[in-house]
């Protein structure tokens, strides 16, 4: 959006972790507020209405209608842990979040490196956004273990590191599938 610009780009204005999207990852946004190829954006545009508040829950109006089923359906990152991501980010402090979610992006980007059978990016990017790193480290950890991983065809290294972040997921009960906007009738 024309003249609307952050200092941080890696966690948006609206609560979203914009390091871990695949739209990020493959150079396609910027991140919230990064410059050329930054989306419009109702959120932007109230900010820069709001004196260029650089997170949403800053403002004394939050949440307002901008939210109204904002969090039903998810773009190309879960929508359903914005309000987690906020609270979390708000109790570790933004330094400490940022770091944790530079840890999370490595991960990210070990997996797509290692185990993506180019099949598997939309899932390994919703288990890292969605997984806690107390998951995440000890599956990185038994993938690095496997002494025959690193040997394997990649679509069995995929499938091992698939059903590990799976099983992760399904003990917290969390789905790793993007949530779709139902069509208006």
């Amino acid at each position: 959006m024309k003249g609307f610009s952050r200092s941080e780009i890696r966690f948006s204005l609206c609560g979203l972790n914009c390091l871990l999207c695949t739209m990020h990852l493959g150079g396609y946004c910027p991140g919230c507020g990064g410059g050329a190829g930054n989306q419009s954006c109702a959120k932007a545009r109230c900010s820069m209405q709001h004196r260029g508040i650089q997170f949403c829950w800053e403002c004394p109006e939050y949440p307002c209608s901008h939210y109204e089923g904002f969090d039903d359906a998810d773009s190309f990152v879960p929508h359903s842990s914005r309000q987690q991501n906020i609270d979390e980010s708000c109790k570790l402090g933004l330094k400490d979040y940022l770091s944790n979610l530079e840890e999370k992006r490595a991960i990210l980007d070990e997996l797509l490196y290692r185990y993506n059978d180019g099949r598997r990016k939309t899932l390994f990017a919703a288990a890292v956004y969605l997984l806690p790193l107390e998951d995440l480290r000890p599956v990185m950890a038994a993938l690095n273990n496997v002494p025959e991983a690193a040997s394997l065809p990649v679509r069995e290294r995929a499938l091992l590191a698939a059903g590990m972040l799976q099983e992760k997921a399904a003990v917290r009960g969390v789905s790793l599938k993007l949530n779709k906007k139902t069509k208006k009738e």
